[in-house]
């Protein structure tokens, strides 16, 4: 009787491990310098629970890698982080990170999911849409049970079904139709991502030791406030009230509890969920002037990832993906 066939890791499948094995391994320091931070115990077991999943994420994407004989990445370690460093954040702060953390869990996970055929891949990429699901659930409770939960905007709207007859429902720039509910959905979901950056790019900056690493982190901050004007402007236009955010504060701390690799890696990961967030609300919104000002949007985003990588690859801290191997040139004399 033959053995039972064990596939290799396809490239897909790899680039999912490896990436969530570097994203894990980042989350793990940044989780274990909130909890040694906190002071409500709602939100420390809600980090706690987040821990525990990154933690376990971790250790799966690991052994996934050993059995397939692949290169460890380096990742980040405990070197990364000084859990014993002053508190940078409010404990508001870190709901709202965690949400966010969640969703892009969700995001992330689905779509891998959606790419992978080995069964221990599947496996674990469903184990980690339940758990993202479960951190998504516990944050919002409690976020709900401390009345700081930042609700979408609620609108009045017609009382019938109707469907688009005319081509001036996509507006123009000067003259436009009232904003529709799946727009302001993304609109607010932007909103709130951006205010969420605001503040931990304050926090980087109040503490990243090299000097470029601090003003990029000022840039990112400034233009996430920028973001997050347009996008209520948007709202306020409309006679719609903008939600807003409490108590998601920055201490005065000046000691950085990371170092700046881990810095810059957050940061490119922030940025790079804002592309896609914005892809996605622009292929949603039918007016004109939204999907415009989208685009806009991203094309700002996209120069200021541009200049992250640039810094970073000058300081060696960017990890290089695995790469195909380069037939070609092993076969030049």
């Amino acid at each position: 009787m033959q053995g039972e066939h064990k596939p290799r890791l396809t490239s897909s499948e790899f680039s999912i491990v490896w990436n969530s094995y570097q994203q894990n391994s980042f989350s793990i320091c940044m989780l274990k310098y909130f909890l040694a931070n906190v002071d409500d115990q709602d939100v420390k077991s809600v980090l706690e629970f987040a821990l525990f999943i990154s933690e376990r994420n971790f250790d799966i994407s690991r052994e996934l890698l050993q059995e397939d004989n692949q290169p460890i990445p380096v990742g980040f370690t405990e070197e990364d982080v000084c859990e014993s460093a002053p508190r940078l954040y409010s404990d508001t702060f870190y709901l709202y990170y965690l949400k966010n953390m969640a969703k892009v869990g969700l995001s992330v996970y689905g779509v891998a999911l959606a790419a992978s055929a080995k069964s221990e891949v599947r496996d674990f990429l469903s184990q980690a849409i339940q758990t993202s699901t479960e951190l998504y659930n516990k944050t919002t409770n409690v976020l709900l049970s401390k009345g700081i939960f930042i609700r979408a905007p609620f609108v009045s709207t017609t009382d019938t079904i109707d469907f688009i007859d005319k081509k001036n429902y996509l507006g123009g720039f000067f003259s436009n139709r009232p904003i529709n509910i799946i727009e302001i959905t993304h609109i607010q979901a932007n909103n709130e991502t951006n205010m969420i950056g605001n503040v931990l790019l304050k926090g980087f900056a109040q503490v990243a030791k090299d000097k470029k690493v601090r003003a990029y982190c000022i840039r990112g901050a400034e233009i996430a406030k920028k973001h997050v004007e347009v996008f209520q402007s948007m709202l306020t236009k409309e006679d719609i009230q903008p939600p807003a955010a409490s108590d998601l504060e920055v201490t005065d701390s000046t000691k950085s509890p990371f170092t700046d690799k881990l810095i810059m890696y957050q940061t490119s990961l922030l940025i790079s969920s804002s592309i896609s967030n914005y892809a996605t609300a622009s292929a949603a919104s039918l007016r004109t002037d939204i999907a415009t000002s989208y685009v806009r949007l991203t094309t700002e985003n996209a120069q200021y990832a541009k200049d992250g990588v640039e810094i970073m690859i000058k300081n060696e801290w960017l990890e290089q993906p695995p790469q195909v191997t380069n037939h070609k040139g092993l076969t030049k004399g």
